[in-house]
């Protein structure tokens, strides 16, 4: 039995939005630039000597921190813009006010492309944060009981990928093919007749001491100071490149020599080390 650490309350904020570019969920801009790639300088990125990188908050902003330092020893300057939401980086980038930004997944920078028109390109790969089912009462899938409640986000392919996680751990069988679209109405065998509910991602941690366990991704374990490893009963392939996430870069600069420079820089094994160490298996390193 495992035992939850107190006092931790309800992730709100710039916490809150974070599943939302690491798992996919459809971007919305606030406003809709046409012309916003073709108006930014077509210049080397490195042209003023500085790169600038939009990161958000956690991870994504660690990470560059720690690679930011060790570049800066061979005059490779790293100027980092943190944000709080996955609308901004983006639009920032198309614009010409970052060079390049690292926040999201390739099937969001799909999605954001489609709706927006932006002129952006993948770098390339860096870190995955994978979906894990959390619980407080189990170590493992196999102590679920019959008729136990367990709950999966309600965010657009977020709920399929906390089902595709507890399929492959053999708990349930989803139709074949169906993929990160499936829902809890498209299960096809639950032989613990277990309960699903769905809900807001954002308020899982405070609600896992009254569900048996809970499809979260794992970056609301960082943000609630919680350990990935301690806590997953089953985790998301880290493998799996779908969910990968992507250094990204106008179109235009997509073979400029500084994303290979900065490339060399991020996938090294120091920087592997680092996120081992400081992630716990809440955030892998994709190369």
């Amino acid at each position: 039995m495992k035992k939850w650490q107190k006092g931790l309350v309800t992730i709100l904020g710039a916490s809150g939005l974070l599943l939302a570019a690491c798992g996919n969920q459809a971007a919305s801009s606030e406003s809709t630039s046409e012309t916003a790639s073709s108006e930014a300088a077509a210049e080397g990125l490195m042209d003023d000597g500085v790169l600038t990188v939009g990161v958000t908050a956690g991870p994504h902003e660690q990470i560059f921190k720690f690679i930011q330092e060790k570049a800066a020893e061979d005059g490779f300057d790293i100027e980092l813009v943190v944000f709080n939401d996955y609308v901004k980086p983006n639009t920032a980038l198309a614009e010409g006010e970052l060079d390049i930004n690292s926040i999201q997944t390739g099937p969001y920078l799909e999605t954001v492309i489609a709706d927006t028109g932006y002129e952006l390109a993948p770098a390339f790969e860096n870190i995955t944060i994978p979906m894990g089912i959390y619980s407080e009462q189990y170590d493992t899938v196999d102590e679920l009981q019959e008729g136990d409640t367990i709950a999966v986000p309600n965010t657009p392919s977020q709920e399929g990928r906390a089902l595709l996680v507890l399929e492959k751990a053999g708990v349930i069988t989803l139709p074949e093919g169906l993929g990160i679209d499936a829902t809890v109405e498209d299960i096809e065998e639950n032989p613990l007749n277990l309960e699903f509910i769905t809900g807001d991602p954002a308020q899982f941690i405070a609600q896992l001491p009254d569900v048996a366990a809970a499809g979260i991704n794992s970056n609301y374990i960082l943000d609630a100071g919680l350990s990935a490893k301690d806590l997953a009963i089953a985790m998301e392939d880290s493998e799996d490149t779908t969910w990968v996430n992507l250094v990204v870069s106008r179109t235009e600069n997509a073979e400029d020599p500084a994303l290979a420079q900065l490339e060399s820089y991020y996938k090294t094994d120091e920087v592997k080390a680092f996120i081992d160490k400081t992630f716990q298996g809440a955030v892998v390193a994709s190369w």
